[in-house]
């Protein structure tokens, strides 16, 4: 099953293989807020100031349409955030390095919703970063624990196969396809 990536605009469009879900997750931290405020995405944010994240294997993500549009920022220089350009709608989270064969996408961003809640369950059994939330959210101990088991033995899983080709950087070099960019230099665009 193959589960739509969009922008809001639709000039960016892709897909998703389900068989590269590792889990999901809604994010609370401070980063993942602050990203959200950056691009003034609405509806990025839960009403407590949570990201609902499909954590997922890059090898698994497609670009179909509109490559030109993705651009990439970096707020903590920890994590590179890519995001369609064209209208600012984010579109996965990655490190530094494709060696580490993640991406966590904004569920926002991936269509249908009941195929994505068929995929990887539905938004709220595992919740990360509770501590940052804007309103009071309940942490779920053993949903992020089999969460954070499911990232890790797909991340590895990956490693153990050399698994690398990811959408975000380049094969060869190993660099990002976008250059990452400080917040003020990527709003000026």
């Amino acid at each position: 099953m193959s589960i739509r990536l969009q922008c809001r605009c639709g000039k960016l469009q892709g897909a998703i293989d389900e068989s590269g879900t590792y889990a999901r997750a809604t994010c609370y931290c401070k980063d993942c807020q602050a990203y959200a405020h950056w691009l003034g995405s609405p509806g990025l944010l839960d009403a407590n100031g949570g990201t609902d994240i499909v954590a997922m294997a890059p090898s698994k993500l497609h670009f179909t349409r509109g490559e030109e549009h993705l651009a990439c920022v970096t707020l903590t220089g920890r994590t590179l955030r890519w995001y369609a350009a064209c209208c600012r709608t984010p579109l996965g989270n990655t490190a530094r390095s494709p060696k580490v064969h993640y991406v966590g996408v904004p569920a926002t961003c991936l269509a249908p919703a009941e195929a994505v809640d068929a995929v990887v369950g539905p938004a709220g059994r595992a919740r990360a970063n509770t501590g940052s939330a804007t309103g009071r959210v309940r942490p779920t101990p053993i949903g992020m624990a089999l969460a954070g088991a499911r990232v890790a033995a797909g991340v590895l899983r990956a490693r153990m196969r050399g698994l690398r080709h990811t959408p975000f950087f380049d094969d060869a070099s190993g660099r990002p396809v976008r250059p990452p960019m400080p917040p003020a230099t990527a709003a000026a665009e």
